[in-house]
C-alpha cells in the first residue's frame, strides 16, 4: 500500500514539476531592450484642450518614441493586449480567447516571418520601430504597477512589427477561413458568394485580432476643386471600427524635423497613423473584400504527416506549440500542434488536411509601406510608396493640395493561372494550382481625377465609385482579381447625394456625410416588402407594426414615426446581405422586434435616440446620450449590444471622423471627432468621455495642425 501510494507520490512530482517547467509566469522572460538610436530628452508632447497628443521631436525615430508613450498614457491597457499577442501571450493575459490569438500566431508563423524580415528592413523603419517599443519600455518601466504581466517588458521593434504581420491578414477575411476550417464548416468566401450551404454558421473566434465578426464598413468621399463651390479640394474620412479594443483608432499629430508632419489616426500598437493628411495631401480607408485567399486540399499518406505533390510525397512541416492559458490564477501550457505544406499554414479537421495561402504572407513590407506613405510630399511619390504593395488590402481614398483625387482598390492580387476554379478548393497535389506571386501595383483598380469631380466607397464594388458615365469598366479587369460586386445601402446613397447635389461647399458635404436615410432600392426595400407582405391578421401587435413600417420615411434621423422599429428590423437584413447569406426569416424577426420594443418600451414607437445610445464608463465617469443612423446609414450605428434595459448600446460604427480641406491656394486645415474621447480606458481622465456629446451632435474639433496655432491655444507641453 505504501509503496503505491510512494510511487504516486513521485508520480504527482513529476507531473507537476513537468507542468511547472513550462508554466508562463516561470518561464516568461523579457525580450533584450531595442538599440538606443533616438535621444527621449528631444521628445516632446503637447496635449491639446481635448487632450489629443501632438507629438514632436528632432528626429522621426524621436517623434515615435514620443507616439508610444502618449498612447500609452492613454490607454496602456490595450497596449499590453497587442503586445501579449505579439509574442504569443496573449493566452496569458485574456484566457481562451487571447489563446486562439496565440494558436494562429504560431499557424501563421508570424515570429518566423518577423526574425527573417526584421533585418533586411530599411534603417530608418527599424529605428522608427525601436524607438517606439522604447517609449512603451520607458512608461513600462516608469509606471510598474500598471503592468499586467509579469517578462511582458521591454519589448523590441521587431515584437511591435510581429504585430502587422498577425493583424493585416484579418482585414481581409482570413478569420472567417481560419474559423470555418477549425469547425470544418463549409468555406465563407471574399470577393463572391459562397461555395457551399449558406444556411450554415459560420465560426469567426478571432475577434480580437482584426475586423468584427459581423460587419466591417467604413465611408470615404473625396471632392476636386472643379466640384466645389470655394475652388477647395475636400477629404472625408469616415471609418467605421470598434469603438473599444486592439483597433480602436487613436487621434494623434507628429512634427520631427526631419520632415514627417502629418495629423490623423492609429490604432494600438503603431508608431505613426495610418490615416490621415500632411500638408501636401491625405488619404482615408474603406475595407475591401477582394477574393485573396484560396484553399488546397491536400492528400495525405497513411501517417498523416506527408502529402503528396508533383506525384511525390513531401514531409508537413511539424511544430509542437505550448498555449499558455489562464485558468483563474494559474496559467497553465495547452498543447497543440501546427503544420505546414508548400502552400501555406495547414490545418486539419474532420474532413481532411486543408492548406491556406494569402496575398501578403510571410512578409512585413507594409510596415514600411506606411510609413513612406506618411513622408510623401506629392501625388507622384504617393503612389510610389503605394507601388511597394505592402499592404495586402483596403480601399485608399485620395486627395492633396493641387486637386487631384482618386480611388485605389488596393490588393496584392495573386497571379493565378487560368484553368482552376479558385472560388472553390483547389487540388493540393498539383504545382499548377500553386501560384508564387502577385500582381504589380499597375494592375489595381484605380479611377484618378474622374469629370465628374468626386469619389466615394462605402465598402462596396469599385466599379461604382464616381456616379453614371466616371465609372471602372469591370469588363476591363479580369475575373481572376475576384473583386466583388456588393452594393450596400451608403454606396447607394452617396452616389444619389452627389448627383442631387450640383457644386458642394462644406455644409453640403457635411450634410452628405450624415445623412440618415435608407434608399429604395436593393436588400432593403426587397426586406420591407416581405415584411408587410406577412399574413398577420388576428395578431394585434404585429397588424401595428406592419401598419407602423408602411408609415416610416426611411430615414432614421430620430425625428419620424418607426424609426426604431426599423432600425431593428434593417439589422438582420443588413448583416445576411453582407455576409453574402440567405435572408433572416421575416415573421420570426417582425415577432422578435415587436416583442422586445413592448416589453422595454411600452409600445412599438419609443424615439430612435431612447433606443439607440451611446454609452460609456460607469458611475461619475459615465455617459448615456441618444444616438441617430443605423447599420448601413452613411451616419453608421453598425453594431450594438442589448443591454438590460432594453437599450442598445453601439459599439462600432461612425468612428473617427475627419474633413480635410485644402483651399485654392493649397493650404490646409482639418476638423475631427471621436465617440468617447481621447483617453478610452482612463475613466479619471478629463478626456475620457469629452468627445461625446460633440459627436452625437454631428460636430467636430478643429485639429490644431499648425505648431503655431498649438501653442497659441494654449495646449500643455511636457517631455515623458
Amino acid at each position: 500500500m505504501w509503496r503505491r501510494a510512494l510511487i504516486g507520490l513521485v508520480l504527482l512530482l513529476v507531473g507537476a514539476a513537468a507542468a511547472l517547467a513550462f508554466w508562463e509566469p516561470l518561464t516568461a522572460s523579457a525580450s533584450a531592450p531595442p538599440a538606443s538610436d533616438y535621444q527621449p530628452e528631444r521628445v516632446e508632447i503637447a496635449r491639446d484642450r481635448f487632450g489629443v497628443p501632438h507629438i514632436f521631436g528632432k528626429s522621426d525615430a524621436d517623434v515615435a518614441y514620443g507616439v508610444a508613450y502618449a498612447h500609452a498614457e492613454d490607454d496602456f491597457e490595450t497596449l499590453q493586449q497587442v503586445m501579449a499577442m505579439t509574442r504569443g501571450r496573449a493566452g496569458a493575459l485574456l484566457g481562451e480567447e487571447g489563446a486562439r490569438i496565440d494558436y494562429v500566431a504560431a499557424l501563421l508563423d508570424v515570429r518566423a516571418t518577423s526574425a527573417r524580415d526584421w533585418p533586411g528592413l530599411p534603417a530608418d523603419v527599424r529605428r522608427l520601430f525601436d524607438a517606439y517599443a522604447a517609449g512603451l519600455n520607458h512608461y513600462a518601466a516608469k509606471h510598474p504597477e500598471e503592468v499586467a504581466l509579469r517578462g511582458l517588458f521591454p519589448v523590441t521593434g521587431e515584437d511591435v512589427v510581429a504585430g502587422f504581420i498577425l493583424r493585416s491578414p484579418f482585414f481581409f477575411g482570413l478569420d472567417s477561413v481560419l474559423g470555418d476550417a477549425v469547425e470544418a464548416k463549409p468555406f465563407a468566401r471574399e470577393g463572391g458568394p459562397a461555395l457551399a450551404d449558406e444556411t450554415k454558421p459560420v465560426v469567426r473566434p478571432l475577434t480580437p485580432v482584426g475586423r468584427d465578426p459581423d460587419d466591417n464598413g467604413s465611408n470615404a468621399m473625396a471632392v476636386a476643386p472643379a466640384r466645389s463651390t470655394d475652388g477647395a479640394t475636400r477629404l472625408v474620412s469616415n471609418s467605421h471600427q470598434p469603438w473599444t479594443g486592439s483597433v480602436a483608432w487613436y487621434e494623434l499629430v507628429v512634427h520631427s524635423d526631419e520632415g514627417w508632419d502629418f495629423a490623423g489616426a492609429t490604432f494600438p500598437g503603431a508608431p505613426y497613423p495610418f490615416l490621415g493628411h500632411n500638408k501636401y495631401l491625405g488619404w482615408t480607408n474603406t475595407v475591401n473584400r477582394p477574393d485573396l485567399i484560396d484553399i488546397y486540399k491536400l492528400v495525405l499518406d497513411d501517417s498523416g504527416e506527408a502529402y503528396r505533390f508533383d506525384g511525390e510525397w513531401r514531409p508537413l512541416e511539424k511544430k509542437r506549440v505550448w498555449l499558455k492559458v489562464k485558468f483563474g490564477p494559474f496559467t497553465l501550457p495547452v498543447p497543440r500542434t501546427v503544420w505546414r505544406s508548400v502552400h501555406g499554414p495547414v490545418v486539419k479537421n474532420d474532413e481532411g488536411a486543408f492548406a491556406i495561402r494569402y496575398a501578403g504572407m510571410d512578409q512585413a513590407d507594409m510596415v514600411t509601406q506606411y510609413y513612406r506613405l506618411n513622408k510623401a510630399r506629392d501625388f507622384a511619390e504617393w503612389r510610389a510608396a503605394m507601388a511597394g504593395q505592402g499592404v495586402p488590402a483596403t480601399n485608399f481614398i485620395y486627395a492633396d493640395a493641387k486637386g487631384n483625387i482618386g480611388l485605389f482598390y488596393n490588393a496584392m492580387f495573386p497571379d493565378r493561372p487560368q484553368g482552376y476554379d479558385w472560388r472553390g478548393v483547389l487540388p493540393g497535389d498539383q504545382s499548377a494550382a500553386l501560384w508564387t506571386e502577385t500582381l504589380p501595383f499597375g494592375r489595381v483598380p484605380a479611377l484618378v481625377n474622374p469629370r465628374s469631380g468626386y469619389v466615394m466607397n462605402a465598402n462596396n464594388s469599385p466599379w461604382v465609385a464616381a456616379g453614371p458615365g466616371d465609372e471602372l469598366d469591370a469588363a476591363a479587369f479580369s475575373p481572376l482579381l475576384g473583386v466583388e460586386e456588393d452594393m450596400t445601402n451608403r454606396a447607394a446613397r452617396l452616389i444619389d447625394l452627389f448627383e442631387a447635389s450640383g457644386q458642394i461647399d462644406e455644409a453640403r458635404l457635411k450634410a452628405i456625410k450624415y445623412d440618415t436615410s435608407y434608399a429604395k432600392t436593393g436588400y432593403a426595400k426587397a426586406w420591407i416588402d416581405r415584411l408587410l407582405a406577412l399574413d398577420v391578421k388576428g395578431d394585434p401587435a404585429l397588424e401595428r407594426a406592419q401598419a407602423l413600417l408602411r408609415q416610416w420615411d426611411w430615414n432614421l434621423d430620430g425625428k419620424g414615426k418607426g424609426d426604431a422599429l426599423a432600425l431593428m428590423l434593417l439589422r438582420p437584413a443588413n448583416r445576411s446581405h453582407y455576409q453574402r447569406r440567405p435572408a433572416p426569416d421575416p415573421m420570426k424577426t417582425l415577432k422578435e422586434v415587436t416583442v422586445h420594443l413592448q416589453k422595454h418600451f411600452a409600445g412599438l414607437d419609443p424615439r430612435l435616440g431612447t433606443v439607440l445610445r451611446l454609452r460609456h464608463g460607469e458611475g461619475a465617469a459615465r455617459v448615456d446620450l441618444p444616438l441617430d443612423g443605423g447599420n448601413d446609414t452613411i451616419r453608421a450605428s453598425t453594431l450594438w449590444d442589448v443591454e438590460p434595459d432594453g437599450r442598445l448600446k453601439v459599439r462600432h460604427g461612425d468612428s473617427f471622423i475627419m474633413f480635410v480641406t485644402w483651399d485654392r491656394d493649397g493650404r490646409v486645415r482639418s476638423e475631427s471627432i471621436q465617440p468617447f474621447g481621447a483617453a478610452t480606458t482612463r475613466p479619471a481622465s478629463p478626456h475620457y468621455n469629452d468627445q461625446a456629446p460633440l459627436f452625437v451632435r454631428h460636430a467636430l474639433k478643429p485639429v490644431l495642425f499648425d505648431p503655431q496655432a498649438l501653442k497659441a491655444s494654449g495646449a500643455r507641453f511636457y517631455r515623458p
